[in-house]
């Protein structure tokens, strides 16, 4: 029996060794793993910061102005309304003026540095992939004949009005204007061209030196450079398949110009409430004294 006691005494003892030794190692590592946690982390932080610098804090790109050329001695500066959001990876230069609740996706460029200005009113988009330019509208300094639409008494390049939504791939290239509530599709095309208020042009239409009238539409893929044909357009009625199409795209997309904004806005409030911690780290390392618990903890309401 004492044999047996002292058998099974050496067996728990030797088990409780390896327990106790697996625990130091498992210990060691949970504790080297979570270095690795906060080195990753710290290496995320440092990566959101960077894309940060990258996407102004106030959620939409400031663009860049254009350059001074012979043909046009102007130079001016993107503006766009704090509610609206341009995409990092889009492109907005010279003389645009962005409205409120625009949403612009990526890769839509809008180029301001041929033709001056360009409009782009209330609640409307420019889908991923869209173009809005414009041929020049002066030459050493004076204004070009037939290069502009007026609207309320100012000429634009391109004027496009309110809850007005350009489809991914589409091209507006003025001179050029687009009235309230107009559908433009995918890959279609106004060049040298008026869109009436509440006007349809389906996916790859064409529409060129012609003005159509309010509530028409151009089926897909059709060219209009006659006016007698512009004239003859079908009208919109409740039969038209797509004539509520607009509402819901205006709706998607200004739900992504307030959802983005507020995003991008979310992320450089974290990004500089974490900037703040590193540098009161960066002061406690300096003197000697750690950061208060309260700061820290501080900082990290801040960041969530």
């Amino acid at each position: 029996m004492l044999v047996v006691k002292l058998v099974a005494t050496g067996l728990a003892s030797f088990a409780g060794a390896a327990v106790i030794g697996v625990m130091a190692v498992a210990g060691n590592e949970v504790k080297r793993s979570g270095e690795s946690i906060i080195e990753l982390e710290t290496a995320v932080d440092s990566l959101r910061f960077a894309a940060a610098q990258a996407m102004p804090g106030k959620g939409y790109s400031a663009g860049r102005p254009n350059v001074a050329t012979d043909f046009n001695p102007d130079v001016e500066r993107p503006t766009t309304d704090p509610s609206s959001f341009v995409d990092p990876l889009a492109s907005v230069i010279g003389a645009v003026k962005l409205g409120k609740n625009v949403y612009v996706a990526p890769f839509a460029s809008v180029r301001g540095d041929e033709g001056q200005p360009i409009y782009v009113g209330d609640d409307s988009n420019l889908q991923d992939g869209v173009v809005v330019h414009a041929l020049e509208t002066t030459q050493e300094g004076k204004p070009l004949a037939g290069r502009t639409y007026e609207v309320g008494g100012r000429n634009y390049a391109v004027y496009i009005g309110k809850r007005v939504s350009i489809a991914h791939q589409a091209l507006v290239h003025g001179p050029a204007r687009i009235d309230d509530n107009v559908f433009v599709g995918m890959q279609a095309m106004v060049f040298k061209a008026a869109l009436g208020e509440g006007v349809v042009l389906e996916p790859g239409a064409k529409v060129i030196g012609v003005t159509i009238p309010p509530h028409r539409y151009v089926a897909a893929g059709v060219v209009v450079t006659d006016q007698k044909v512009a004239d003859k357009l079908p009208k919109i009625d409740d039969a038209y398949p797509y004539r509520a199409l607009n509402d819901a795209v205006v709706h998607v997309n200004t739900s992504f110009a307030e959802g983005y904004r507020s995003e991008a806005e979310a992320r450089v409030a974290a990004l500089e409430a974490l900037k703040s911690r590193k540098a009161e780290g960066a002061g406690a390392k300096t003197t000697g004294h750690p950061v208060p618990k309260a700061a820290a903890s501080h900082g990290e309401a801040k960041e969530h």
